[in-house]
């Protein structure tokens, strides 16, 4: 099991090597690079490569933000060169632009044949593709998922698990169905500071670790969240989450 973060804590950081810095303090596995700010190119992908080699850090992921259904063929292309040089295992995308229920079977269908060729090419680098889980997308549910994963098939097409924090029934089910799929979790975990958890269940993220601990989970697990402090370097908080996410996870 790899644990890290995804660099969009890290928007307000404009500077790759401060980010890996700031990795190693943490003392974390991985890091998931994003296309929003910093590894827009080949060239900011070397960089960061290099840099991570030389920390020994693995870079997990590339998170694109390619919307599956656009059909561009020639920017997933480019997007799969980018995760290439980088060294990334898998891209994460997005599944459409609307949840499932709003979505036609036009528009699925769409997603599908994208998915498909998205899949296809990807395999050329070795990588896997995988859609976030989140609203406004058509990976907004457990069954949307299973469904466009059977029609899909393709081997290299798997997902992310992150909750809501809303509905842990829900929660609980979707990390047992989708579990043969998932690479990798994203948990929003900031020593409770976001307001969903006070609002809801300061254990809930406690209660989906012990179901994945129960699942034997072995992928990736990504701590993301508002990175309030970026311009004065890693925060203690950050430091202690990514230590309590590995002792939370022990399998000792």
């Amino acid at each position: 099991m790899k644990f890290g973060f995804t660099t969009t804590t890290f928007r307000q950081i404009k500077d790759i090597e401060k980010i890996v810095l700031l990795a190693k303090e943490a003392e974390i596995d991985c890091i998931e690079w994003g296309a929003d700010v910093h590894i827009r190119d080949t060239e900011a992908a070397k960089k960061a490569k290099a840099l991570c080699d030389k920390h020994n850090i693995e870079i997990s992921s590339y998170a694109s933000y390619y919307r599956a259904g656009s059909n561009n063929k020639e920017e997933w292309k480019k997007i799969c060169l980018i995760a290439d040089t980088l060294g990334a295992k898998s891209i994460r995308i997005w599944l459409g632009r609307k949840d499932s229920e709003k979505t036609d079977e036009e528009t699925y269908q769409k997603i599908l044949t994208d998915i498909k060729n998205m899949c296809a090419v990807a395999d050329e680098y070795s990588l896997i593709v995988c859609p976030e889980c989140h609203d406004n997308t058509y990976n907004n549910n457990t069954d949307a998922f299973l469904r466009i994963h059977k029609d899909a098939e393709c081997e290299n097409f798997r997902t992310y698990f992150q909750s809501r924090y809303k509905k842990l029934n829900y929660d609980l089910d979707r990390i047992e169905r989708t579990f043969p799929h998932t690479e990798t979790v994203h948990i929003s975990f900031s020593e409770l500071r976001r307001e969903q958890f006070p609002k809801y269940d300061p254990t809930y993220i406690d209660k989906l670790i012990d179901k994945l601990k129960k699942m034997q989970f072995d992928g990736n697990v990504l701590l993301e969240y508002t990175y309030i402090w970026g311009r004065y370097g890693i925060p203690s908080c950050m430091i202690k989450d990514i230590k309590k996410l590995k002792e939370k996870f022990s399998y000792q």
